[in-house]
């Protein structure tokens, strides 16, 4: 699930899961928009933008983790401060990957915590 304000965003990123074979993707262009599709898709990842109108990213993943502990979400942001990367850890983040990023980096990112949340 890709959630994120930005149309160009969510483009980039379905690009990078397109090449890693997920082909089933729902995107939300916020988190309310996320919470209101969550339950009916059943994302096997989420990445998430922190700035966004209606429902910030750090809320959603608050709300999210409270009925979801296990499925593994990605912060992508601008958000890049020390003390707001360790807010979207105690939130519940699984990763973290700041904007602007390429392609690669991002692509990495989503196959190391992928392998990370199967072997726990």
């Amino acid at each position: 699930m890709l959630v994120d304000d930005s149309r160009t965003m969510r483009t980039l990123q379905r690009s990078v899961l397109d090449e890693l074979g997920h082909t089933e993707i729902e995107e939300a262009c916020n988190g309310q928009d996320a919470l209101s599709k969550a339950g009916a898709f059943g994302p096997e990842l989420v990445l998430v933008d922190w700035d966004m109108p209606t429902m910030d990213g750090l809320e959603f993943i608050r709300t999210f983790r409270r009925t979801n502990r296990a499925t593994p979400v990605i912060m992508v942001t601008t958000e890049a401060d020390k003390s707001r990367v360790i807010e979207a850890i105690q939130a519940g983040v699984n990763n973290y990957v700041v904007k602007p990023f390429t392609a690669q980096t991002l692509g990495r990112r989503i196959e190391e915590t992928l392998a990370r949340c199967r072997a726990a």
